[in-house]
């Protein structure tokens, strides 16, 4: 499980380097109207850690399941969330803020959303006891944990992304919350579907 971490990790880092340099322009542009507030880091910072989980569950998923069509939706959406960890990555390194940071997360979102502890995990954030037992599953019972877990996922991952859309300074991060909550609440619908298929 720690070389798959090492190979998306340094999978995403080349994708943000790509992203700082396309997205400097822009930013560059932004960034003498309006510095990123608080909710425009933080969302950058949490969502990019929520997406690697979800990168390296569906790359699980794709290795041990079964179903080509359930496969090939894990595949886009290892496309999709790498490439949007790179452009969030890519936003932290242009604005000179760390990639990690010893707080704990959520607390850009405020109110009840917010973690007063460490190793308190995001909303959705599967444990790595699941993470191992998915890894040991194949076939169908690997389709069907692998959805037990990412439905819950992508659904922090839409209050996640519907904060930024609302509270976020910039519009570049207020439109990529936008693109995410399209595509994660279109995606629940289907993996919901996949699911119900799956239970006795």
């Amino acid at each position: 499980m720690n070389r798959r971490y090492v190979i998306v990790a340094a999978l995403v880092g080349v994708v943000a380097l790509i992203a700082a340099s396309f997205l400097f322009g822009r930013l560059s542009v932004e960034s003498t109207v309006a510095r990123p507030s608080a909710v425009d880091v933080g969302f950058s910072r949490d969502m990019a850690v929520h997406h690697q989980q979800a990168v390296l569950m569906s790359e699980l998923l794709r290795e041990r399941g079964t179903d080509e069509e359930l496969k090939a939706i894990a595949v886009d959406m290892v496309l999709t969330q790498t490439n949007q960890v790179g452009q969030m990555q890519g936003w932290l390194a242009l604005w000179g803020e760390p990639f990690a940071v010893n707080e704990p997360p959520m607390r850009w979102m405020g109110g009840s959303h917010a973690h007063h502890a460490e190793d308190v995990p995001m909303t959705g954030m599967a444990s790595q006891t699941d993470l191992n037992e998915l890894e040991a599953l194949s076939g169908v019972e690997a389709e069907r944990k692998y959805l037990e877990l990412m439905i819950p996922h992508h659904q922090g991952g839409v209050e996640m992304a519907q904060h930024a859309y609302d509270h976020a300074s910039l519009p570049a991060v207020r439109e990529l919350a936008q693109s995410m909550l399209q595509a994660q609440t279109t995606e629940l619908a289907t993996l919901q579907k996949f699911l119900d298929a799956r239970t006795p």
